[in-house]
């Protein structure tokens, strides 16, 4: 109750009068911002449509600088293009200038070394003349030198001359007592053939064919050997002796031999001890050779040959043909 007493004494209060004061602020307040808003709004309207145009231009700026930009960096391909044949062409002229320096410097040497030669010619052309000097003066002395060897000369050729003579003379005598020497030597050559033949009798397998004294292979060896049957070393004993005999009739100046000569025929032979009828022939020469030194007959005086298949007396291909190539001559003859 105390509370309600309070209250009933407070006075009332009057709000409109600052209500409608406030309001009417707040109006005022509202139409300053709305005016405000307008111009601003003019402004920005205006403000707008210059930057619009300023957007505009700068696009168009920007567009001529864009074809600027295309033009330039056309032109700094061509530049690019330029430069680069600039610079091959500067490389080429820098490569013609160093081969220009070294021609001008070898050609300065091949000037220095012209001049040099050219020192060492007139030297040398010094040197010519001093030697020609001594040369002609040697001529000089050549040509009496020539002249004492010409008269020298003609005493010698006579000389020569008179020594050809002589020379021939004795060639002729040398000549004749050869032929006399030959003819001696075949005087006993005929006289061994016929105590050989005497000796050895008349027989189909050995004969005298010219010089020579044959015997038949079959007469000494067996076929394909070279070894000397007893029969064919009783027949060479006969011949050892004969030319023991006739040996001691010929002079000592003449230079005989006896040379024993091995044939065979053309058939091959290829055996481990024949390979060849080189061989065979060979041997068989060989043991006649040394039968007869066994006799007493100077190794000196004999000579074995060996023919093979190639000194055929018959070339046919027959039996008979074959047998008659197959043979051991004998001939008396000079060393």
């Amino acid at each position: 109750m105390a509370i309600s007493s309070r209250r009933s004494r407070r006075p009332g209060i009057d709000i409109w009068p600052g209500f409608v004061d406030a309001l009417s602020q707040l109006v005022m307040v509202i139409i300053f911002v709305l005016l405000v808003f307008t111009a601003g709004q003019f402004y920005l309207t205006d403000a707008l449509s210059g930057r619009d145009a300023a957007l505009q231009k700068l696009s168009q700026q920007v567009n001529q600088l864009a074809d600027l930009l295309s033009m330039a960096r056309n032109s700094n391909s061509d530049l690019q293009t330029q430069l680069m044949s600039i610079t091959r062409q500067l490389q080429a002229a820098s490569q013609e200038r160093d081969t220009a320096k070294q021609a001008l410097a070898a050609e300065q040497q091949k000037g220095a070394g012209l001049q040099t030669q050219l020192q060492a010619s007139q030297e040398n052309a010094t040197k010519a003349q001093t030697t020609i000097d001594m040369l002609n003066q040697q001529v000089a002395a050549l040509r009496d030198q020539l002249a004492q060897i010409a008269a020298a000369l003609d005493i010698s050729q006579t000389k020569t001359k008179q020594q050809e003579a002589q020379i021939a003379d004795l060639g002729q005598k040398l000549n004749q007592a050869l032929l006399s020497k030959v003819e001696e030597l075949a005087k006993y050559r005929s006289e061994f053939f016929g105590r050989l033949r005497d000796a050895l009798g008349n027989r189909p397998d050995i004969h005298i064919v010219g010089d020579r004294f044959v015997f038949q292979s079959e007469v000494l060896f067996d076929p394909a050997d070279a070894q000397l049957s007893d029969a064919a070393k009783g027949r060479l004993k006969v011949v050892a002796s004969a030319l023991k005999d006739i040996a001691k009739e010929i002079p000592t100046d003449i230079p005989w031999v006896l040379r024993v000569d091995g044939h065979t025929d053309k058939r091959p032979i290829n055996t481990p001890q024949f390979p060849s009828n080189w061989e065979l022939s060979s041997a068989r020469a060989i043991s006649v050779v040394n039968y007869l030194i066994s006799q007493g007959i100077p190794a000196e005086r004999l000579v074995a040959a060996g023919f093979g298949q190639y000194d055929p007396i018959d070339p046919a291909d027959t039996d008979a043909a074959y047998r008659k190539n197959r043979r051991i001559e004998l001939k008396l003859t000079e060393r």
